[in-house]
């Protein structure tokens, strides 16, 4: 049990989040007890639901099983109302003669464990899961390695779903900070979730996982937040711009860093998508004029994405291009404008597909 409770404690403190921290705990609980399955539910920020983040082992079957996965155990189900007022484990040897585990015999689950999740607040948002399709009286050895592992994972579980939980209000306070300079630059619509969603297909991809896609998701949304420093004659101006305002213009990458510098959540690397998305792969980009791979990597990701959508994107100056000519000017700028490997992945992506690459 001592090496299992340190193993655990490593893999948790280590854990990037909730449901790599849970494998290894479900992962015991089915090789040292009863359990012939478990799972993780974690209540979804904004709904009354439970939904599965993680699960090892064997899992009821089934329409019933099907639509709990799909849409999560309501907040109103028995067990977790009985969850909500305990603060520790709970053991059932036959579900059918327990009102608090009402719903399980439906699904073949006989003999059940459940331990809640709460966080600093006292607010159950989680529960941990064990189960049985026979019925079975837990053992003391089981009930004090469940208590164990369960105790430990709940502050392991606390801390990340904090931490998930912040993480998604850094997200929507950034995507409207998007959106915001979207509104004021009509012609833009739709831009922003466009290439945000089109530059974290082509960095997952291109290898980025976790924090990386995360990094890059937060760049794309904020990549043009400095044009809400640009005077309306530039910014809504109908045609080519005189060179002193092409100037001005320029400077809305580093105003932008500037204002996301305020940020201290911003991870580096979306700082770099917003700073650096209009250096060229030739050194002939703003606002330093970096060659190569001296440009961060989110940034030559960022980039051919960007240019795409403003191609196939209707303004005043211009009609939207079609996709086979947006693509054919990708291919044109590889190896100038572009990373030649960042556009090769782009155009593996786009296929012969109209819009936006498929």
């Amino acid at each position: 049990m001592a090496d299992l409770t340190l193993g655990l404690t490593r893999m948790g403190l280590m854990a990037p989040d909730l449901g790599s921290a849970m494998r290894p705990a479900l992962d015991a609980l089915v090789e040292r007890t009863a359990a012939v399955g478990a799972g993780y539910f974690q209540l979804r920020e904004g709904s009354l639901t439970f939904h599965a983040r993680a699960a090892s082992g064997e899992m009821p079957q089934g329409p019933m099983m099907e639509a709990l996965l799909a849409h999560g155990l309501p907040a109103e189900l028995p067990l977790l109302r009985a969850l909500t007022g305990t603060p520790g484990a709970l053991f059932f040897a036959d579900t059918r003669d327990h009102v608090e585990a009402a719903g399980f015999p439906d699904l073949g689950v006989l003999a059940l464990t459940a331990a809640p999740i709460h966080d600093g607040g006292g607010r159950l948002v989680g529960a941990l899961l064990s189960h049985a399709f026979t019925s079975h009286e837990w053992t003391e050895e089981e009930r004090a390695l469940f208590a164990g592992v369960t105790g430990l994972l709940s502050l392991v579980a606390a801390r990340l779903d904090a931490e998930e939980r912040e993480q998604a209000a850094h997200e929507g306070a950034l995507r409207v900070l998007g959106l915001t300079l979207e509104a004021r630059d009509a012609e833009t619509q739709g831009h922003t979730d466009r290439v945000t969603a089109l530059a974290v297909r082509l960095g997952a991809a291109l290898g980025l996982r976790g924090a990386e896609l995360r990094a890059l998701r937060w760049g794309a949304y904020l990549h043009d937040l400095g044009k809400i420093s640009l005077p309306d004659a530039i910014l809504h101006h109908p045609g080519r711009l005189d060179p002193p305002s092409r100037a001005r213009m320029e400077e809305h990458v580093l105003d932008g860093a500037r204002l996301v510098g305020q940020l201290p959540f911003l991870p580096q690397g979306a700082l770099d998508v917003i700073l650096s998305h209009h250096e060229w792969w030739n050194g002939q980009g703003y606002p330093h004029g970096l060659a190569g791979e001296a440009i961060p990597l989110g940034a030559r990701i960022f980039a051919p994405c960007d240019v795409y959508d403003a191609l196939v994107s209707e303004r005043p100056y211009k009609r939207a291009w079609t996709h086979a000519e947006a693509v054919d000017y990708l291919a044109a700028g590889s190896g100038t404008q572009f990373d030649p490997a960042v556009v090769a992945a782009l155009l593996q992506l786009a296929g012969d597909g109209p819009g936006q690459p498929a």
